[in-house]
């Protein structure tokens, strides 16, 4: 397997037996280099630092693994067929032009998190060190199991379809050589491991507030999330709300309604977190630049990506809906303005909400519909979003159903990564169609092959196909079903 051949680093690091060694710099770098040995919490530290460098990409959430869901989804289309994210919104992928960073990426932070953990493990710490210890242990299971999500979600089909029968992607838990040539587990099996990662990782992470790190709640989280794909609604449920009281414990909070529109661009910090559990913190001197979402997304750079015409009808069927002043019209077309700069920086260097407190809402409100006895969960937690929105609103005296809170997951999280996961999982449909709207007048689909324009889980491009190059490189891997030809 080609992306493995780089793994063998991981085994000539040496260490020693001592924490507590000062290591002052601390700068991230794109790997774990093989001459540094790990050989105190400072070095763990570093190590990780390089992890979320990883991470901060444009070809992972600061761009690609964020835009995926949106643009192959009904709500957000590209802005032209030269535009980067053409080729995944026209979903016209084959075996020999699907991309690879979504797998290569990923893999390197399995890979790098493997490193660390086996190395941890051989470090003699005293009490005092403890705590740091096992939050850097805890977040590194979390990026681990993150990666692994991301990877099951982006090659393998849902849960759902089958009970996770078919192929997911290869497991790799521990620091393998260059020979190594391993199949495909299934998706079930990946599900497994990653809440595994998870689950170990919660009891072990801070509480606090870790500004472009990884914390208990964000564990929690993506903990709630992986239940809610398997559909596992009582635990779903259940870990959705010991996120929310435990944040909210933590200082952290829903945005207000009045906040809403420009507190994206707003530094947080332990005093005031708000509610972005994960972000990617995106700096001047350290930033995806042009590739990264806010350039993408902001109508005077690269503007690739658009609201339909469609998803800008729903949105604005209520205009009292705060979420509708998050575009922005410029020549008849819709341009998403989540992606706000902070104080000081340009449109290229926006932060990118990787979770947020508001979706855990969603998850509790979507894992109590479905439970059918939980209706009382299922108002609370949907209102919250709904009175936020537009506090004239409520939803209090309804039975809240699964497509109430899918329609307000689409105008909560719009441009942020989600849609087209959130229909295929819930056996919904993706339908891209147009609609005559005079402020969007210019807003049309382009021409895309008739099976992407409607479709369900059932249809093969809602999996990516396994890269071509890891094909060739490992005969154990079994390509997607229909990429064969």
């Amino acid at each position: 397997m080609k992306v493995f051949k780089y793994i063998l680093l991981g085994a000539t690091i040496t260490l020693t037996t001592s924490c507590g060694e000062s290591w002052l710099d601390l700068e991230p770098s794109t790997q774990i280099q093989t001459d540094s040995a790990i050989q105190n919490l400072s070095h763990v530290e570093y190590s990780l630092n390089s992890i979320y460098n990883v991470m901060r990409n444009a070809y992972y959430y600061s761009g690609r693994m964020t835009y995926y869901g949106d643009v192959t989804g009904d709500d957000v289309q590209a802005n032209g067929l030269t535009k980067r994210t053409a080729n995944y919104y026209l979903m016209s992928m084959t075996r020999d032009t699907g991309p690879s960073t979504h797998w290569s990426y990923a893999y390197q932070i399995i890979r790098n998190c493997n490193i660390i953990l086996e190395q941890i493990e051989k470090l003699d710490c005293d009490s005092s060190d403890q705590a740091q210890y096992n939050d850097l242990k805890g977040q590194t299971l979390t990026l681990r199991g993150m990666a692994l999500f991301e990877l099951t979600r982006f090659f393998g089909y849902p849960y759902a379809k089958d009970k996770g029968a078919s192929l997911g992607v290869p497991i790799v838990k521990e620091v393998v050589d260059v020979n190594y040539k391993p199949g495909r587990n299934t998706v079930a099996e990946c599900y497994a491991a990653f809440i595994k990662d998870f689950e170990e990782a919660v009891p072990l992470m801070s509480e606090k507030f870790n500004k472009g790190k990884v914390n208990k709640w964000v564990a929690m989280g993506y903990l709630s999330r992986a239940y809610l794909y398997m559909e596992r609604n009582e635990e779903a449920l259940t870990t959705a709300k010991a996120v929310i009281a435990g944040a909210e414990s933590n200082k952290y909070s829903l945005w207000t309604n009045e906040e809403y529109p420009t507190v994206w661009g707003s530094d947080s910090d332990a005093s005031k977190p708000g509610e972005v559990l994960f972000e990617m913190v995106n700096l001047t001197t350290e930033s995806p630049g042009k590739e990264s979402m806010g350039h993408l997304c902001w109508s005077s750079g690269y503007s690739d990506m658009i609201l339909t015409s469609s998803f800008y009808q729903f949105l604005t069927e209520d205009p009292n809906d705060v979420r509708a002043q998050l575009f922005l019209i410029k020549s008849k077309k819709a341009y998403i303005n989540k992606y706000q700069p902070q104080p000081g920086e340009n449109a290229l260097d926006a932060n990118i909400p990787v979770m947020r407190l508001s979706e855990i809402y969603l998850i509790a409100a979507e894992a109590a519909s479905k439970l059918g006895n939980r209706n009382d969960d299922a108002v609370k937690y949907l209102n919250a979003i709904v009175q936020r929105a537009n506090p004239t609103n409520s939803v209090d005296g309804e039975t809240i159903t699964l497509d109430r809170v899918l329609a307000e997951r689409r105008k909560e999280l719009f441009g942020e990564g989600h849609r087209m996961f959130d229909a295929i999982r819930n056996h919904r449909r993706i339908e891209r169609a147009d609609v005559s709207v005079s402020a969007v007048s210019s807003t049309k689909h382009y021409e895309l092959l008739p099976e992407s324009k409607s479709f369900d889980w059932n249809y093969f491009r809602v999996v990516l196909p396994i890269p071509k190059a890891e094909m060739n490189a490992n005969p154990n891997l079994v390509q997607n079903p229909q990429y064969g030809s």
